[in-house]
């Protein structure tokens, strides 16, 4: 279980959608911290394994039809988490519509009172240098276009609605020498070793999350990644060396790399909070 990085002021009932990689240590720290929590997963084998670990849990797959939705026990939290990924890498592109009808369960249950959805800073996949929450997005790109709907969709549900745009994730059974492996065991040269990273540690990631509970008034978009940022040939070659594996080979090219370093303004003044793995480099 994720050690507790921040305690929960007041008692909550929390619902989270898609208790993965992510969701379930959620669970189990707010289960932990006398919260009460229900979680969901579109597959029936990983709903028996969330119960049989402590965390109460039922299936729920999407998108669904309005009837299947408005009774389902989530959505009678005060607070909804919504952790499911877009799957662009399967061909989904329904992520937005999925979220709206999340929206609007919860709006007919009238039970939740805040949102808090859980995005990717891939939204700024197509920018360069340094962005942060306020930049202007490029929507020239189908992807960020559908994470801008489904961001408008959850913030307004509430005036105290938010949505947490996570950097690349790592930590427990995510270790980045991984990546490194398969792109060895299949021969690939990796692209762009002076472009910086944009990551964030798991724990990190749950203590924001914590955070902003706690934060009854926060509302719209804050960015979750670490401040510092080496370079992809710096970080993984780290990476590498930690699972004793061959330094990992970069292509080279004459064009300089297009770096985009995403910054956190937002947790520190906002919410107080002080990430435990502000370097990821010391992390490995």
């Amino acid at each position: 279980m994720t050690k507790s990085i921040v305690k929960i002021q007041t008692k909550l009932s929390v619902g989270i959608i898609g208790c993965g990689w992510l969701g379930k240590p959620l669970a189990k720290n707010l289960i932990a911290q006398g919260c009460s929590v229900m979680g969901t997963s579109s597959q029936r084998d990983n709903v028996e394994v969330l119960v049989g670990e402590g965390i109460p849990a039922r299936q729920l797959t999407l998108p669904a039809t309005s009837e299947t939705l408005n009774i389902h026990d989530v959505f009678n939290q005060q607070i909804l988490v919504i952790a499911i990924t877009p799957q662009f890498k399967r061909g989904r592109t329904d992520y937005a519509e999925k979220i709206e009808q999340i929206v609007a369960a919860a709006k007919h249950c009238g039970k939740t009172q805040r949102i808090i959805l859980l995005n990717s800073s891939a939204i700024y996949n197509g920018l360069s240098g340094e962005v942060d929450e306020n930049s202007r997005l490029d929507l020239t790109a189908a992807k960020v276009e559908i994470l801008q709907q489904a961001e408008k969709i959850a913030l307004g549900y509430s005036d105290n609605s938010v949505t947490l745009r996570l950097a690349g994730l790592v930590g427990l059974n995510r270790h980045p020498g991984t990546f490194i492996k398969r792109r060895q065991e299949r021969g690939t040269v990796l692209a762009d070793g002076d472009a910086k990273v944009n990551l964030i540690h798991q724990q990190d990631a749950i203590g924001l999350i914590l955070a902003l509970m706690n934060n009854t008034s926060a509302y719209g978009v804050f960015n979750g990644v670490c401040a510092i940022h080496p370079s992809k040939k710096d970080y993984y070659g780290v990476a590498a060396k930690a699972l004793s594996l061959p330094a990992p080979v970069f292509n080279v090219s004459e064009e300089p790399a297009v770096t985009r370093i995403v910054t956190d303004n937002r947790s520190a003044t906002e919410l107080g909070y002080q990430y435990v793995y502000p370097d990821l480099i010391a992390w490995l």
